[in-house]
């Protein structure tokens, strides 16, 4: 895992929560990243260690700065302090770029779809400009889904694509809280449902079968754009889907016990924690101070892996192992244990 320093040069706001922090690329070797991806944020407040994933809105070869797009949440540490306290100049600790969430560049031109809702755009927006700028698609259709017409972020930006490339970016917003504007087909009011997405497919075989999605947002939205995918037949292989949420059933968590486990880090002696149940080892570690390393949280990279040397564990809502994962490891985000004795060694 490399880590970096970057000097943020620009910070402007997208929206009144909303905020694009540009950073500066290294002087003797810049930070190579694939659109989609997402670069991790590391603070300290409070004497704690924060870090936090964030998409590029930015796509390598079209800006020469590294920009992320951040979106306040309520009670959000770092989102709260990224728009609250950064500043110009400050230098800010970083993560290598992850995330599999990217346009293959070894893909032939396809007609490509970016569905996504709120912050969801992010990662879509980076895809979309490098497939614009860079020729990798026949057309690229941005369907996207806001509560209200004010507050879309990159409203002004996404103009400008539609004009600059009007033969190959297409741009449809929906808006779920009331909105009287000028008459524009391109504006529905309403959420993005399973019948929309059938109208804005249509029944054009050769485009579909020739056609790849990009899903960043709520679950109901990638239900409905998934549900209407599998109906017409395409292929998973054509669809890729942006989880910054964990879905984990209360099933699973019927023999789950308030435990303690010990964690072992650069060889120094184990610190022993209680992990109250339904409490991921990450999180009470982290509640304990204990400086781990960590990124998505969801369970997709391997950047939270540890080493179990001594009881079980149990873990909850990660879709597929992450290649590289050995029979002995686990990633603490998702792991929860099932005995009092578990010792965990983190290099």
């Amino acid at each position: 895992m490399k880590f970096y320093t970057l000097r943020v040069l620009d910070i402007r706001f997208e929206t009144a929560d909303t905020v694009t922090v540009s950073f500066k690329q290294p002087g003797l070797k810049a930070i190579k990243y694939s659109a989609g991806q997402y670069l991790s944020l590391i603070f300290r407040i409070n004497n704690r260690r924060y870090i936090r994933p964030y998409s590029f809105s930015s796509a390598p070869g079209v800006e020469k700065t590294l920009n992320i797009t951040v979106k306040k949440v309520h009670r959000g540490i770092i989102s709260n302090h990224i728009i609250d306290k950064l500043k110009v100049d400050d230098i800010v600790e970083v993560m290598e770029p992850m995330g599999d969430f990217t346009l293959n560049d070894s893909e032939t031109r396809s007609n490509i779809y970016l569905w996504g809702a709120g912050s969801g755009i992010t990662p879509l927006m980076s895809i979309a400009k490098y497939a614009i700028h860079n020729d990798k698609a026949v057309s690229v259709h941005l369907i996207y889904g806001n509560r209200d017409y004010e507050n879309i972020i990159f409203k002004n930006e996404i103009k400008e694509m539609e004009k600059s490339f009007k033969d190959v970016f297409f741009a449809r917003h929906f808006i779920t809280k009331p909105f009287i504007g000028d008459s524009n087909p391109n504006i529905v009011q309403g959420r993005i449902t399973a019948a929309e997405v059938k109208a804005i497919l249509g029944n054009n075989k050769n485009k579909l079968n020739n056609s790849l999605h990009y899903i960043c947002g709520p679950i109901g939205l990638k239900e409905s754009v998934k549900f209407v995918l599998a109906e017409y037949g395409i292929n998973e292989t054509q669809i890729f889907s942006e989880d910054f949420e964990v879905n984990r059933d209360p099933k699973d968590f019927e023999n789950i016990r308030t435990q303690y486990v010990s964690i072992r880090q650069n060889a120094k002696e184990p610190l022993k924690v209680e992990v109250v149940a339904g409490k991921s080892i990450l999180d009470a570690g982290l509640d304990s101070f204990i400086d781990l390393n960590y990124s998505c949280q969801t369970g997709n990279c391997l950047v939270c892996r540890g080493r179990i040397l001594k009881g079980e564990v149990k873990m909850i809502g990660v879709k597929q192992i992450p290649e590289g994962l050995n029979q002995d490891e686990c990633l603490l985000c998702s792991s929860f244990p099932l005995t009092d004795n578990v010792e965990i060694e983190i290099n």
